[in-house]
């Protein structure tokens, strides 16, 4: 692999760079400030998101995680992967270039299993930035680490398909702008394993779908987006509005998966570059003892350890999604999933410390850079089960040279 960029690649980076620096991180303040000022922060989104979402899209700033060419920026995932991690050091940046999960899921899942219906009623809508979209997968009342537990049901009847069940950490439900749901269920317990499971399109409006409440995440609530838990009581819709037909949700969801996970990847080298950048900051600007903090306490090397971390995870997600690209790649992906965030946790956790109680606080945004990096040891598979698929790789190699 050569990890040098393309040209084109290097425009993009330079663009979206350029971008950032100049429209969207010196108004980040002014977003918090707006949001927090609101009477109810789930109502309504504050303007300056519209107005930059408007001025990345006349830049041609848009949909850059789709690689169809008619829909997106076509490019590959190794293409997109640094414009990911430069979204990353920003609270609002997925959202201004149309690039933020679950959103980029789901336009992917509409994209390559959706009908022509589906695409023109949701996923155009999505990528044109206008309504935004949840994803039901996790459950309360099971081990969601093995989604083959899943107890909510999506039941074929006749021409209808009739959704019951409990779902929880559904993200993005709270935005004012949330107009649809993918919710996956059990259809059929007797089929095969992988393939007793069905995806559908739940208009959010429809009878039957219930948002419980908002869960706090270590605290914060993320509105505008937010983790809902969701009740499905009878909620009945055409059969039309199951993915690609029923049975084939297992499918589905391992298409997804994969480019999220290097998104999400990504995204977090680019929150721990940022956790970085503050530590160095702080290492340097403050005293105590007659020292300046980075000669205290080996503060060097543990800045020196996170660089090298970052720099590590940045080369292995690379790889990863360069494999993607080119042969596939299973183990490499669970490899990424597992490291990255824990790389993360541990950057971040040391520029807390550097910053003291500042680092537990609001005034800096370490402490929701930790829940949100906390967080993605969970989601999209806990840390144990990708570690199981990479151990079950490298354990394959043996038993078929034994069994030959």
């Amino acid at each position: 692999m050569d990890f040098g960029h393309s040209p084109k690649t290097r425009q993009y980076i330079d663009r979206v760079s350029g971008f950032m620096t100049s429209q969207v991180l010196p108004r980040e303040r002014e977003y918090i400030t707006a949001l927090r000022d609101q009477q109810d922060r789930w109502a309504s989104i504050p303007s300056v998101i519209d107005e930059l979402k408007a001025k990345a899209r006349t830049a041609g700033l848009w949909n850059l995680f789709l690689p169809d060419p008619t829909y997106g920026a076509g490019l590959t995932n190794t293409e997109y992967a640094p414009l990911a991690e430069l979204m990353g050091r920003s609270l609002i940046a997925p959202e201004i270039f149309n690039c933020n999960a679950p959103d980029t899921g789901n336009a992917e899942v509409l994209l390559h299993y959706g009908s022509d219906d589906q695409r023109k009623r949701w996923m155009e809508p999505l990528l044109r930035g206008e309504i935004r979209s949840a994803f039901c997968m996790t459950e309360p009342d099971v081990a969601s680490s093995d989604a083959a537990n899943m107890a909510a049901t999506a039941v074929v009847d006749g021409d209808t398909v009739v959704l019951n069940g409990h779902k929880w950490w559904s993200t993005g439900i709270g935005h004012p702008d949330c107009r649809f749901i993918i919710f996956m269920g059990l259809t059929d317990p007797d089929a095969p394993r992988h393939a007793r499971h069905s995806m559908v399109l739940v208009p959010l409006d429809t009878p039957g779908v219930r948002i419980e409440r908002m869960l706090p995440l270590y605290g914060y609530l993320d509105e505008p987006y937010g983790h809902g838990e969701v009740s499905f009581s009878d909620v009945r819709l055409p059969l039309d509005a199951v993915i690609a037909g029923p049975g084939r949700g297992f499918e589905i969801a391992q298409g997804r998966l994969g480019p999220g996970r290097i998104h999400h990847c990504m995204r977090l080298i680019g929150l721990a570059e940022n956790a970085l950048e503050l530590a160095c900051r702080r290492a340097a600007s403050r005293t105590a003892f007659g020292k300046p903090l980075a000669n205290l306490g080996g503060n060097r090397e543990r800045i020196a350890k996170a660089r090298i971390a970052i720099d590590q995870a940045r080369l292995h997600v690379l790889h990863a999604a360069w494999l993607l690209d080119t042969v596939g790649a299973i183990s490499e992906l669970s490899q990424v999933k597992a490291a990255v965030p824990t790389m993360a946790c541990e950057v971040i956790d040391m520029a807390i410390q550097l910053h003291g109680g500042a680092g537990l606080s609001d005034d800096f945004p370490l402490a929701a850079a930790m829940a949100a990096a906390r967080a993605l040891r969970l989601a999209d598979g806990p840390d144990e089960v990708h570690l199981g698929v990479v151990a079950r790789t490298e354990l394959g190699r043996y038993r078929t040279r034994e069994t030959a």
